[in-house]
């Protein structure tokens, strides 16, 4: 009776362990968030270190944003003129990829692209600082650490998504017009009218909105898990993966929530 007894105590605390874990991260995140929003409001105000990581964070995605966004919208208009055309309504392509751009891909999209290049690199920094007590240091030194590198890097990933976001949706317009019109022959006067026509603010609204949760969420979720790593190198690797899977997953999640809360508000 006893092994019987045993395996299922076992089998119990396994099921357990993973909503266990969950809980406790999300714990941490957010008494992390909470910490870092009292350390902003306390001086010094480190503008530089904000303007740094905007830098890095903005300007050093700006690439990867405009190609992947040309391409992104290219792809989309392509698709979307072969099904109207389905149904003699080629000219309303341009109208169902600017809403699509707008309320949904571009600011999904970018935040999974900073994610993957600007989370990864917090996590994996600050973890290298952590593991060799440089976090240590600076509180030996009466520099709090979670407002001299956690603080700057919230907000400077909060206001530069929303940006990029418009980068996005611009460059992924432009391609949609380059295969949709020069490529496919879509009238370009049609095109333009419905996208002007159909295309409001509430549109662009609902992707600013969610642009700036989801550059909070990937930038609390690298700092989080970089702060927190341990184990040497190995851990630093970890807790750099966990941020590239945990952000992705929490952005698409946090998508549909924030989809469904805004649709009900009338966006």
């Amino acid at each position: 009776m006893a092994p019987v007894f045993a395996l299922l105590t076992r089998a119990v605390n396994r099921l357990w362990d993973a909503p266990r874990r969950f809980l406790q991260v999300f714990g941490e995140m957010l008494l992390l968030l909470f910490n870092a929003a009292l350390w902003a409001l306390r001086p010094p105000y480190r503008l530089s270190l904000v303007l740094q990581q905007m830098d890095f964070i903005g300007v050093g995605s700006l690439s990867i944003i405009v190609l992947v966004s040309v391409f992104t919208g290219g792809v989309f208009g392509l698709q979307s003129v072969e099904a109207f055309r389905l149904f003699q309504a080629d000219g309303y392509v341009g109208t169902a990829v600017a809403l699509t751009l707008a309320r949904e891909i571009g600011p999904v999209i970018t935040a999974l692209m900073v994610a993957g290049r600007a989370g990864s690199a917090m996590a994996t920094e600050l973890g290298s600082m952590r593991i060799s007590e440089q976090i240590d240091a600076l509180s030996t030194l009466a520099v709090n650490p979670v407002q001299y590198l956690v603080v700057p890097r919230l907000i400077a990933s909060t206001l530069v998504l929303p940006a990029l976001t418009m980068v996005y949706d611009v460059c992924g317009m432009f391609g949609a017009y380059l295969f949709a019109v020069v490529v496919k022959g879509v009238d370009r006067g049609i095109f333009m009218h419905n996208v002007r026509w159909y295309t409001d603010f509430d549109d662009v609204g609902m992707g600013l909105i969610k642009a700036l949760v989801f550059g909070l969420t990937l930038a609390l979720v690298g700092c989080h898990q970089g702060y927190n790593a341990s184990g040497g190198a190995r851990g630093v690797g970890l807790a750099t993966m966990r941020t590239v899977v945990i952000s992705s997953v929490s952005i698409l999640v946090i998508d549909f929530v924030l989809t469904d809360i805004l649709i009900t508000l009338g966006f």
